[in-house]
């Protein structure tokens, strides 16, 4: 059987991209090992066709981090038997790309996004100018490469020269439906619902401007689902502005139960703002997850979800992300019942289309084509 190992830099049991790569590989035949991290607060993983092999690394973050991360992977490859590599992020290419050399194997690389655009390198020009080094060098040489939208493959392809194949980060289809027991007894009835939910609830997605939007709202609450940089600075922003009946936190969860809480709302929020290129251009996979659970969107003026949104008429976008007009918004939705409807009706038929049944057939064609 022919073998394919993916690494991921990141925690295996949250990230659905990366699971839903593995599925296609499996169904084209491939015997798969999933490499990944295992964090502290890591969830226990679900039960599924692959192998795994979770690293407990000595170092969580920084300079130590990467570099234990890339000579950790690099040993694990050397002596794991493939016949095919799937390297995701910039973080895990260069192991990936020695092997593959070393051992004459074809490498599919696959950048969720514009990693030396990150606003976590914006303020470090060493750190920055490294990673665009090590991708200058490497991007130009590679002959299979994924990305997440046509905005980001646009400028790869005009960067570096190379064809780029597009997969969107979209969920399997989803028949919605909610369990009958609760999720917490916190979440309020007859209450209109909104939701920012996902594994990066970190800075500059709009999350301080939508708690601030609350103080303006009655009768409307604010889950937020999912981890982040973020959520510590949030919730004692919560308890300052006494807000705390209004905002409420949920730590992650794997993903069937994170929809649960997506389903339950009347609208989720995506408010990612331009504050650099890797936002500026991004597709969030909250999106996605919106319209599979049926839930109108309140998005900010990014190109790829404005875009998106239009396209179905499936919400509504703000040419700021204040929170004024995130209020004015979730006002309009909360006080147009049929607006709403029609918001989540449309909802139903984009799921129909955007979902990864659709979307795998790319990613399909790529590895018949390496066959």
């Amino acid at each position: 059987m022919k073998r394919i190992t993916i690494s991921v830099s990141n925690d295996l049991a949250t990230d659905n991209r990366v699971n839903r790569t593995c599925s296609v590989f499996i169904s084209q035949g491939y015997r798969v090992l999933l490499i990944g991290r295992k964090l502290k607060d890591s969830l226990p993983l679900p039960e599924n066709d692959h192998q795994t092999h979770r690293m407990n690394l000595l170092f969580n973050k920084g300079v130590c981090f990467y570099l234990e991360l890339n000579c950790r992977l690099f040993i694990k490859l050397l002596f794991t038997k493939s016949s095919l590599l799937y390297s995701n992020d910039l973080d895990t290419l260069l192991p990936n790309y020695l092997i593959s050399k070393l051992k004459g194997i074809p490498l599919i690389y696959d950048t969720h996004e514009l990693f030396t655009e990150v606003p976590e390198l914006q303020n470090h020009p060493i750190k920055k100018g490294i990673w665009s080094a090590l991708e200058k060098f490497i991007f130009p040489r590679l002959k299979h490469v994924v990305t997440v939208n046509t905005s980001i493959a646009s400028i790869y392809e005009q960067k570096y020269k190379v064809p780029i194949h597009v997969i969107r980060n979209v969920p399997f289809q989803l028949v919605p439906q909610i369990n009958a027991t609760p999720l917490s007894v916190n979440i309020k009835q007859n209450v209109f619902t909104v939701i920012i939910q996902g594994s990066g609830l970190n800075v500059d997605r709009g999350i301080e401007e939508a708690i601030l939007a609350m103080k303006e709202l009655e009768n409307v609450q604010l889950l937020l689902v999912g981890n982040g940089d973020l959520i510590p600075t949030a919730k004692i922003m919560v308890q300052e502005a006494g807000l705390t009946d209004k905002v409420l936190f949920f730590d992650k969860r794997p993903y069937k139960e994170m929809m649960q809480f997506t389903l339950l709302a009347d609208c989720g929020l995506a408010l990612d703002k331009p504050t650099n290129l890797n936002y500026e251009y991004a597709l969030p996979n909250k999106v996605f997850d919106y319209i599979q659970a049926n839930t109108p969107i309140i998005c900010g003026n990014l190109k790829e979800i404005k875009s998106l949104v239009s396209k179905y008429n499936i919400g509504i976008s703000l040419e700021e992300t204040t929170p004024k007009l995130i209020a004015d918004a979730i006002r309009t939705l909360q006080n147009d019942p049929s607006q709403l409807a029609l918001f989540k009706e449309n909802c139903k038929k984009a799921a129909q289309i955007e979902h990864w049944e659709n979307e795998q057939v790319v990613l399909e064609t790529l590895i018949k084509s390496l066959n």
